[in-house]
């Protein structure tokens, strides 16, 4: 159980022991049930601070590999028993050598400049309309630019676990035109029914509406959509957010995640994984992504640069298992590139120079500092009428209100305030949370300095007869 941890790595502690920790789950030497070490026994014995076996047993937790009891300690969850064999874990393989949410109609809101260095982008952007005119005077690649490809296919796999090559990957203008055309692959599959997580994102479960699929509502749990409820003998698309629940911000356990894909291999079923937020992640480690845990031919892997860049830009991609990229090959020809070509290069180089790395990170900082503004300021302005139901990802945080007004009153006097605030009831098909009112709050968009006072002057609203 002791690893020899390497001091010299710029692997940070915490993370070194979470991979011997999760890989020794993975592979039996830790049994379910097993219990750990404790937090202070650990520590001494690895000589290592508190805080680093703090770190790492947060990070197993909420993935879903180990689990605490109150006044016991730690234990390794089951996941062998939902595991099938042929998933087998991947993580030292290595990679082949290779050369965001749409939001609801607003009105104007606060926004935040200092969440986008436009500088850097410009720069990029002026050395391709400088060096490289020639390749803006042809029409982009229907499949997206190779380069950018490239690009995608080496930052996927470093920081999400994602195994693909660059062919795999097709690029779109946002997450909606990218399904629309996976519907039609899915449609040459002969597979007419697609599950949505309810509540779940709506603008995707719209575009498999327009194209006569049958919609199949799945509620959610804390451990993301109810996988017992999906349907069986039939194969079928279900569309899910497992590193971040849109709108709950729940993160599917791994144990559920391996349950996901013996479904979708046991019913010819296509998993659509939006990677929704996955970077975004103020509380430990980004959650790796389902297609990286095991065989991936029934994964569909999609993601999205909105958020991350700035909403205006819409260049989203998905990742094609092998069977699925040769039922596009026949059918790319019938379509052209929607995203535009001048910005998939800028945003190749922007992502080859390292500034986009560093954008995440520089974001993942100042919407930590945000988010903790955020929750301090609802607690003493708002603590006897609001809770935080989660806070811990994405861009942002979900609140319930005890009160006697309705969810349209509160996200009216938001917006008077320049606060976007939407019901989650706006991305359900059934009625959930029916005793409270449950709502989105974006706070990532209001300045670091300004969300004090405006949640202050929200709450005089909100509290007003």
């Amino acid at each position: 159980m002791l690893p020899v941890l390497d001091h010299d790595s710029p692997t940070p502690l915490y993370i070194q022991l979470y991979d011997h920790i999760r890989k020794a789950v993975l592979d039996g030497s830790l049994s379910a049930g097993e219990k750990l070490p404790s937090l202070r026994g650990f520590s001494k014995n690895l000589a290592v601070s508190l805080t680093t076996v703090e770190l790492a047993y947060s990070q197993l937790q909420v993935e879903g590999y180990i689990g605490s009891r109150p006044q016991s300690g730690y234990f390794v969850n089951n996941i062998a028993a939902v595991r099938p064999s042929s998933y087998e874990y991947n993580g030292n393989e290595n990679h082949h050598s290779v050369s965001v949410l749409d939001d609801v109609p607003v009105e104007k809101y606060y926004s935040d400049l200092n969440s986008f260095d436009f500088i850097k982008w410009k720069k990029c952007m002026n050395k391709i309309l400088n060096d490289y005119p020639a390749l803006l005077l042809e029409e982009g690649l229907p499949q997206g630019e190779e380069i950018l490809r490239v690009q995608i296919s080496r930052y996927i796999y470093q920081s999400r676990g994602v195994n693909c090559s660059p062919d795999q990957i097709v690029i779109g203008a946002g997450t909606q035109q990218i399904t629309g055309l996976l519907s039609v692959i899915l449609g040459m599959m002969d597979i007419e029914y697609a599950a949505f997580e309810d509540p779940g994102y709506r603008p995707v479960r719209s575009a498999f509406i327009d194209k006569g699929f049958g919609i199949i509502p799945i509620s959610v749990s804390k451990d993301g959509i109810r996988i017992e409820d999906l349907p069986g003998g039939i194969p079928c698309a279900v569309y899910v957010s497992p590193s971040n629940q849109f709108p709950m911000g729940f993160v599917m356990p791994v144990a559920r995640r391996y349950a996901l894909l013996e479904w979708a291999d046991k019913n010819g079923s296509i998993i659509i994984e939006d990677d929704y937020d996955s970077e975004l992640r103020y509380f430990g480690r980004p959650v790796p992504a389902l297609q990286g845990l095991g065989k991936s031919e029934n994964v569909v892997y999609l993601g999205s640069f909105s958020s991350t860049l700035f909403p205006a830009i819409k260049i989203s991609y998905m990742v094609l298992p092998a069977a699925m990229l040769r039922l596009f090959r026949k059918i790319q020809g019938d379509y052209t590139q929607t995203c535009s070509k001048a910005e998939q290069l800028t945003l190749a180089l922007y992502m080859q120079n390292g500034m986009y790395q560093a954008n995440i990170k520089r974001l993942r900082k100042l919407n930590s500092q945000k988010v903790h503004a955020a929750t301090d300021a609802i607690n003493k302005h708002m603590g006897g009428f609001v809770k935080i139901l989660n806070n811990s990802s994405g861009v942002q945080m979900l609140l319930e209100f005890s009160g006697k007004k309705s969810p349209e009153q509160l996200c009216r006097e938001a917006a008077a305030l320049g606060i976007q605030i939407v019901p989650v009831a706006r991305f359900t098909f059934q009625k959930l949370l029916k005793e409270n009112i449950a709502l989105i709050f974006y706070y990532t968009r209001i300045p670091l300095a300004d969300i004090d006072p405006a949640i202050k002057r929200l709450s005089a609203l909100w509290d007003a007869p």
